[in-house]
This record gives structure tokens, C-alpha cells and sequence, in this order.
């Protein structure tokens, strides 16, 4: 009899238990992707934050640990005498470093109060906010590209992080493409040529980099730029070759554009007739896809399902991309994803 009751309090502990945790994942949904053993440990080192940055890749794609801010504090040696001391404060950060190494240096302090899944989520609006900052310097250092008075971009892309490099070429790409693209509608034939001639040149000082010494990490960047930038070059070309007529033609429509809102920092995704915001999810120095004209339907057919509030199901074969194209597209318009294999 004893062991039954105990069985019965054991049953009613662990609905507790469960009941405790999914008030928890609906402050914060991210806990939803944790085992519970993970969330107990988060929940029970809540005000400890170094305690818990393990944690943290299970939550972000890229997050591995938060810098904690320090300061001076005035202590005894032995002898007596007064010193300063330089210690952690570890409910003040000041960056973060990626998985892949890259550091991103707050321009505000995050602050650390309240219960921990109250701070994860301040710590998810606050992240979002220092690349909102980042991309809009990048934006407005880029503007002066072919300034000779100003950094070119084969120096411009040392000035910032990653995914922000890669975002602001693209924004840049869309808007010169389209410029280019009305001023042929509007008579002046060599527009898209000129503009295919001006990608070309970026691409190749690039190139020139990549075959100089480099670090790891830039050189991963700098990779990744040159795979968006050959991707770019081939659009532009394939205009040139179909005579495109202007912006509104399918031949652009059905590419993935972004566009700069510098009043809101906000970016707009448009493909086809699908419209998305850039949700600023931090990726990390992350490599892209080399986008060929089966990833440029999937895009299509995958923003189409979206946009109808449908699923997708990329099928085919074992290892050819479908789940890295999905992990691509997700990196476009910055969402978080999760990767879960449910095979029996």
C-alpha cells in the first residue's frame, strides 16, 4: 500500500513538474526545444547567468557565451594593504561570442534582472537591437563604396560582423539592380551591362583577398560574400541575356530582394508575391549556399507555402541539400530554425 501511494504522489509530483515547466516555455518558447533536465538546470541557476551559458547553443544558432562586464573593487592582501581588484559582473554583458569565434561588441550594456526566462527574453529583444544598430553603421559606411575619398568594399567588409556584411551587400545589390533596371526601361540600353561590369570588378578584388593572407574567421566571411556575389553576378547576367524590361518583370520578381527601411531599421524580403520582415536572429559567421536554379525554386515554392500559411516537404534523396536549403533560406530572412532528425 505504501508503494502505491507513493506511485500516486510520484504521478501528481511529476504533473506538477510539468504543469511548473510549460508555464515557463510560454514565457520563453526557446525552453520548449530543451530536455527537461536542461530546463531544470537553467531554472535552478537562473540568477547565476555564467551557470547556464552552456545552455545557450541549445537555445541560439549561434550564441556560445556572453561577455561579462567588469570593474574595480578595492580589497585587502595579506599584509593589510588595499588594492584594486578587477572583478566580473556577471548581471552586466558587454558581447558575445559566436560558436564559430566571432565577437559582437554591445553598443548598449545588456543588463541582467528579473527570473531567468524574463532575461532570456530581454536578452533575445536586446541582441536583435545591437544588430539592428550594426546593419544600419554597415548600410551607411557602404554607401560610399566607389567613393575614392572612402573605403572601397573589399575594405568595408573588415569593418563588420558576418551576417550584417552579407545582408547589406545584398540590400545594395537589390537597389542597384533595380536602378539599373529602370533606367533601361527608361532608354538607356548598356544600364544592366554596366552594372553587370561594375559586379564583376567587386567580385574580382575580392578574390584578391581571399588569395592574401587571412584569418580564419575573415576568410570564412569573406568566402561567403564571394558565394552571394557570384550569385548576384548571374542574376545581373541572366537580365542582360533575357533583355529584361524593368523591375516588374518575373525574370527579378522571382529573386529573393531585400529592402532598407532606414526609419524603422527594418529590412523587407520579397519573392514573388511573399513578404516577410528580417527578424535579425543572430547566425554567426556562417557559410551560404552556392544558389542554383533548383534552390531558386525551392525558395519560390517554400515563401508561396508561407505566404498560403502551408507547410513544405522538400523531397529527394539522402544528402542533396533538402535540409540545408531550408537552414539557407531561414539565414536570408534571419528566423531561428531547428533541426530535428524523426527518423524511427
Amino acid at each position: 500500500e505504501r508503494i502505491s501511494q507513493m506511485l500516486v504522489d510520484l504521478e501528481l509530483c511529476q504533473k506538477a513538474l510539468n504543469e511548473y515547466l510549460d508555464m515557463k516555455k510560454k514565457v520563453y518558447p526557446r525552453f520548449y526545444f530543451l530536455s527537461n533536465n536542461a530546463l531544470l538546470d537553467i531554472l535552478s541557476n537562473g540568477n547565476n547567468p555564467p551557470k547556464i551559458q552552456k545552455h545557450f547553443g541549445d537555445c541560439y544558432q549561434s550564441i556560445q557565451k556572453l561577455v561579462w562586464d567588469k570593474e574595480i573593487v578595492k580589497e585587502e592582501d595579506d599584509q593589510g594593504n588595499e588594492i584594486d581588484v578587477e572583478v566580473e559582473v556577471t548581471n552586466r554583458s558587454t558581447k558575445y561570442i559566436a560558436k564559430d569565434g566571432e565577437i559582437l561588441e554591445f553598443k548598449n550594456k545588456f543588463k541582467i534582472k528579473g527570473p531567468v526566462e524574463s532575461w532570456l527574453n530581454d536578452m533575445t529583444d536586446h541582441l536583435q537591437s545591437e544588430m539592428k544598430n550594426v546593419l544600419e553603421q554597415a548600410v551607411q559606411t557602404g554607401a560610399h563604396w566607389d567613393s575614392p575619398d572612402d573605403k572601397s568594399r573589399h575594405e568595408w567588409v573588415f569593418d563588420h560582423c558576418a551576417q550584417m556584411v552579407v545582408t547589406a551587400t545584398l540590400l545594395y545589390w537589390t537597389e542597384e539592380t533595380e536602378t539599373a533596371l529602370e533606367e533601361f526601361e527608361g532608354g538607356q540600353e548598356d544600364a544592366v551591362k554596366k552594372y553587370k561590369s561594375l559586379l564583376e570588378e567587386r567580385l574580382n578584388q575580392l578574390i584578391k583577398l581571399v588569395q592574401g593572407k587571412l584569418g580564419k574567421s575573415e576568410r570564412k566571411k569573406i568566402i561567403t560574400v564571394i558565394t552571394m556575389d557570384v550569385h548576384s553576378k548571374d542574376v545581373v547576367a541572366r537580365l542582360v541575356k533575357e533583355k529584361t524590361e524593368g523591375p516588374y518583370s518575373f525574370a527579378w520578381q522571382q529573386q529573393m530582394r531585400q529592402y532598407w527601411v532606414a526609419e524603422t531599421q527594418t529590412v523587407n524580403i520579397r519573392i514573388v508575391d511573399y513578404r516577410a520582415i528580417y527578424a535579425y536572429e543572430p547566425i554567426g559567421n556562417v557559410g551560404r549556399l552556392v544558389i542554383t536554379p533548383l534552390t531558386d525554386r525551392c525558395y519560390i515554392t517554400l515563401a508561396t507555402a508561407l505566404r498560403l500559411m502551408l507547410g513544405g516537404a522538400p523531397a529527394g534523396p539522402a544528402g542533396t541539400g533538402k535540409t540545408e536549403t531550408v537552414k539557407d533560406m531561414s539565414r536570408c530572412i534571419a528566423l531561428p530554425i531547428y533541426v530535428f532528425n524523426c527518423s524511427p
